[in-house]
């Protein structure tokens, strides 16, 4: 049985300066990083965001995930591919025009459709689209279908991971005619009986990559690879609106409050000013800003350039000649990229706008008491539900929005079972980022498939809940040792995000 003990999951400041934080909130009152609120609306949003006290009934606004940017009418195939339902005209128009682009199809130079000229020479797929169809979650590589997955490439280098020499910073596994590709990804499973506290059964599956039919001789020996399957599109804009005071708030990488979580922010490095800031997307958080997760996704998985990734080569690296010698899509007529700044803030505005679709049936009963097996059992000291997003967002649309993505943004060690042993920026080989969970629920319904985590080897919710170690331990524990109608309650609870 789940303890009673409901956990103390938000905290009002638990970031590296939590004594000075603490004392400077009973000094201005609550949430005092919140350099866009004024006071009354500091206590406003601390009030909103603070945990449930019981769970006979649904809080206010649950919902409505997204806030107003919420798709309340769409739960299909197509519902993560509703614009923000208070987009105006002017902004639906952008993000269709966006659209077109997340959908096209690029092909190789030169073409007579020079506008969608520029593809590879390698790549992974021909469209954005393709890895996340349906602007939904990627899957684990078949026998032949490996377009939503692909695999990160690295060495350890004197400032961190730096590409593999000769195949760089991912494997392409296709390229143009007349190239050769980088090679093929090979995955077998181990099935690893697990036996929960009244007995049930579970079998995880445990992947081990190979990589087969190399283009380009040997990679280095001290090759580090990580898998990782596409993620949903789903309320990133919403994502990049959380105040960064809100996520080193829930920072505590030396664990100061003894609970056994420690999050740690990612900072990298930001395209646009060279500057180190926070990461916000990604597996492990390595990129900070929509636009340029958008552009790296141009360059590596399609070999597009961008104004942020500039080489029309793509991910070709210096040994790679015949690559380097192939024609590239740049139409001095268009500008000096592939993919132009305005085609990119299109994608980005697009990607911004994606809305998260409402919850269903939150006051049913089995939800609700899965919903207090969720809190009891700990699992928002990671997956954060609640956050109001910066007044001062990029558009109104995103601005002071009450939102539930389930999520901190933080980097948490999760085990050995699921480390990749690859660093990225300052997350370690056994850290990922707290994975939101808005949308879970839809999965079958967009995509087909119920695959989950990183490289989609679960192959439903409970399996992904069996994988998680490190910090999470004791809240898979505590999900272990439930009763079957514990665990069934808590399962249906996610299938309502």
């Amino acid at each position: 049985m789940i303890s009673k003990r409901v956990l103390p999951w938000v905290l009002p400041a638990v970031a590296a300066a939590a004594v000075l934080a603490l004392s400077t909130a009973r000094a201005e009152g609550p949430m005092p990083w919140r350099d866009d609120l004024t006071p009354k609306d500091r206590g406003r949003v601390a009030k909103v965001t603070a945990p449930p006290r019981d769970f006979a009934a649904p809080e206010r606004f649950e919902t409505m995930p997204g806030g107003a940017t919420t798709n309340r009418k769409v739960f299909d195939r197509d519902a993560f591919s509703q614009f923000s339902a208070n987009l105006d005209f002017a902004g639906e128009e952008s993000f269709k025009l966006g659209n077109a682009l997340f959908r096209r199809f690029w092909v190789s130079p030169p073409s007579s459709t020079q506008a969608s000229d520029g593809l590879g020479p390698l790549f992974n797929s021909r469209a954005c689209q393709n890895c996340h169809l349906k602007d939904g979650r990627g899957h684990a590589p078949g026998p032949d279908d490996a377009e939503s997955f692909l695999m990160r490439l690295s060495v350890p280098g004197p400032q961190g991971a730096e590409p593999e020499p000769a195949y760089g910073g991912q494997l392409q596994d296709l390229a143009v005619p007349g190239l050769p590709a980088e090679g093929k990804i090979q995955v077998r499973y181990e099935e690893i009986p697990v036996t929960l506290a009244d007995g049930s059964a579970v079998s995880l599956r445990k992947p081990t990559y190979t990589i087969t039919d190399l283009g380009y001789g040997p990679m280095a020996p001290d090759v580090m690879m990580s898998p990782r399957v596409a993620t949903p599109m789903i309320g990133l804009g919403l994502l990049e609106a959380i105040h960064p005071g809100d996520i080193a708030a829930l920072a505590d990488a030396d664990d100061a409050d003894g609970d056994g979580i420690s999050g740690r922010m990612n900072r990298v490095i930001d395209d646009r000013t060279g500057a180190t800031v926070l990461g916000r997307f990604g597996w492990k958080a390595g990129q900070p800003t929509i636009e340029q997760q958008s552009a790296h996704a141009f360059f590596g998985d399609m070999g597009l350039s961008t104004p942020l990734m500039t080489a029309a080569a793509g991910d070709c690296m210096s040994g790679q000649q015949a690559c380097l010698d192939m024609p590239n899509g740049v139409q001095p007529r268009f500008g000096d990229f592939e993919i132009q700044q305005d085609a990119l803030d299109l994608v980005t505005f697009y990607s911004r706008n994606l809305a998260v679709p409402a919850r269903r049936d939150v006051d049913d009963p089995d939800v609700l008491a899965g919903k207090k097996v969720f809190v009891e059992a700990g699992c928002p000291a990671c997956h954060q539900p609640k956050f109001v997003t910066r007044r001062d967002a990029a558009t109104k649309e995103l601005s002071f929005q009450l939102i539930w993505p389930f999520t901190d943004l933080l980097l948490h060690d999760m085990g050995e079972g699921l480390a990749d042993n690859r660093p990225e920026a300052e997350a370690d080989g056994r850290e990922w980022r707290t994975a939101p969970l808005w949308g879970i629920g839809l999965t079958m319904a967009v995509n087909g498939h119920t695959q989950f985590l990183h490289d989609g080897r679960a192959r439903n919710l409970l399996e992904a809940i069996l994988w998680h170690g490190g910090e999470a331990q004791g809240a898979r524990d505590r999900v272990a040792a439930a009763s079957k109608t514990e665990r069934d309650a808590l399962i249906r609870y996610l299938e309502t995000l």
